[in-house]
């Protein structure tokens, strides 16, 4: 491989581990309002892509090319994060990953369809790969005994097994619902992905 071809090589590798980090790093935040928490990324993310790319030399587009920008991070980018955060907060940073990553591959069979690129052994190849996975993600049972710690937070719920509390007069009505509530400790079994209710460590099987 050449040195060019080892330095973007290198730039890719140095892509994903970061964009692993921001995963890990939004999971944390994943209760919180998913809509705040695109809004803040897209313009810190902007702000610096766009001085970044005045710096290296680059011109303000047009009128008619910036509103297509501004659609394309809309849904590319807004509404994507929206659903991502929310994905975070459901399944984990793992499985949101997973499922996220397929991204690429649909885009490719997009490209099959409306541009007639071929069909080629790699892409074939990568599809049945990537089936495979989404299957075992998709498939996995995973239960067991588990305890819940005591915590405090606010996000969007239902009364389930895990929204058990009492409400006070300006706590809103009907659910799905957002408040500040409190999770008593519970110690339970049942079916569950890696969510936010659901961070625990495992024990060692022996």
């Amino acid at each position: 491989m050449s040195r060019e071809g080892s330095g973007s090589a290198i730039a890719i590798a140095g892509a994903c581990v970061a964009w692993g980090l921001d995963n890990n790093l939004t999971r944390k935040l994943s209760a919180a309002d998913p809509v705040q928490i695109a809004l803040i990324k897209g313009l810190l993310a902007g702000a610096v892509n766009l001085a970044l790319a005045l710096m290296a030399g680059a011109y303000l587009p047009t009128i008619s090319a910036f509103g297509g920008a501004m659609l394309v991070g809309f849904l590319g980018y807004g509404v994507s994060l929206v659903l991502f955060v929310l994905g975070l907060r459901h399944l984990g940073a793992a499985r949101t990953g997973a499922y996220f990553s397929t991204a690429p591959f649909i885009g490719a069979l997009l490209a099959v369809v409306m541009f007639d690129e071929p069909i080629t052994a790699n892409l074939i190849g990568a599809g049945f790969l990537m089936a495979i996975g989404l299957y075992l993600h998709l498939s996995e049972a995973h239960e067991h005994e588990h305890q819940h710690e005591a915590i405090d937070h606010e996000h969007r719920h239902t009364h389930d097994a895990h929204h058990r509390h009492s409400h006070i007069p300006n706590d809103p009505v009907g659910e799905p619902h957002s408040h500040w509530h409190r999770h008593a400790p519970m110690i339970h079994k049942h079916p569950h992905y890696p969510d936010t209710h659901h961070r625990h460590e495992h024990a060692q099987s022996r």
